[in-house]
């Protein structure tokens, strides 16, 4: 037996509640649902990845990941740790849907291999840094707790400040009027999550225009679909667009660099995982396109892992790794320490640094 030969693979739910309700044009979060994936080497090495479940943004909602999670567990222990490519690769075949739970599995494999390694996740990956500044985001919701929000954030040192539009035209120009009143120097990057048609979203930056603000980054206007409507909103926003929804494989980036449906890919691990993450931001970079790193609605566990991912390849002009500070409880030790918009990773030694215990059982809220 090989000291990376993966000897455990296991689950569990993650229960967090969230200090608000997370409100996007398609979905509504009212606290977290994940899974947590643990993967134990027979050097005695583990690693921990996370799996976000949010439907119909996912596929998968907790039980499926569950239960996709124990049908990996059926093959991939007795494999190599340091073969996780060709392990992702057949994960993708056996559950080609399932990208969220893929992509927490392959986390953990990698961060089990890299604590056996004794090195920083960050150095696997590049070693370009070992910090990162992410924005913070502001959920749907009205222009008075909007604009506390803001001030809050302005406080706290977050010079970008991202919300979510695509519901209703009137409301979403109040509300980020409400930001720019209590931030009045952020950056704003405002997502539709496919919530806008073509012209609909163009004319709201018009009556943006019209208000005074001019967003930094207008993030997947339109539906994925809408290949015209992304074409189009590229050649005349005057804002720089960003694909998110509309990526989730390296096949789609070669398709949106090709097209020129976007100037910026959102290479965001819970759509593809990580080795397909990789393809898609080596493919940005050789392109010339903007990269923004996200997430979901996840811990620090998916998240640290994400900030390593930035850190290491380095090149991520958007960062939008904020959800952990959105939750009501923090249930992971270890891992990255945050202050402000700053995650600093140096201080972790080998792995992505995070861990989660589990003697408490998995249902309850941690």
């Amino acid at each position: 037996m090989y000291a990376d030969t993966i000897v455990d693979l296991a689950a569990s739910p993650l229960n967090i509640p969230l200090k608000a309700p997370f409100v996007v044009a398609t979905a509504r979060l009212d606290a977290v649902e994940n899974v947590i994936i643990r993967v134990k080497l027979s050097d005695g090495s583990v690693g921990w990845g996370e799996a976000s479940t949010l439907p119909p943004i996912t596929v998968e909602n907790q039980q499926l990941a569950l239960s996709a999670v124990e049908s990996a567990a059926e093959w991939i222990p007795g494999l190599r740790a340091g073969e996780w490519k060709s392990i992702a690769s057949r994960m993708h075949e056996s559950m080609p849907d399932y990208s969220s739970t893929r992509a927490g599995i392959e986390m953990a494999i990698i961060d089990a291999l890299v604590h056996s390694r004794h090195v920083p996740l960050y150095t696997w990956f590049g070693n370009s840094g070992d910090r990162i500044r992410t924005d913070i985001t502001i959920p749907i919701c009205p222009p008075s707790p909007a604009q506390a929000l803001a001030t809050q954030y302005a406080a706290q040192g977050f010079n970008v400040i991202k919300t979510k539009v695509g519901t209703a035209v009137a409301d979403d120009l109040e509300r980020l009027r409400a930001i720019r009143k209590g931030h009045p120097t952020c950056i704003l990057v405002i997502d539709a999550n496919e919530g806008f048609s073509t012209d609909d979203a163009l004319a709201f930056l018009r009556e943006l225009r019209g208000a005074g603000i001019v967003p930094g980054l207008f993030e997947q206007p339109v539906a994925r679909d809408n290949v015209e409507g992304m074409q189009r909103l590229t050649r005349e926003a005057g804002v720089p667009i960003a694909a998110d929804e509309s990526c989730r494989s390296s096949a789609d980036a070669k398709r949106i660099a090709r097209d020129r449906l976007a100037h910026v890919i959102n290479v965001k691990l819970v759509k593809c995982g990580v080795a397909e993450s990789l393809a898609v931001a080596d493919l940005a970079r050789s392109k010339g396109m903007g990269m923004m790193i996200g997430g979901m609605v996840e811990s620090r566990i998916a998240i640290g892992f994400s900030a390593h991912f930035a850190a290491g390849l380095g090149g991520f002009e958007w960062i939008d790794l904020d959800t952990p500070l959105l939750l009501a409880k923090d249930p992971v030790r270890g891992g990255y320490v945050a202050s402000g918009p700053e995650y600093d990773l140096s201080g972790i030694r080998s792995g992505h640094g995070g861990w989660i215990d589990l003697s408490t059982g998995g249902n309850e809220d941690i």
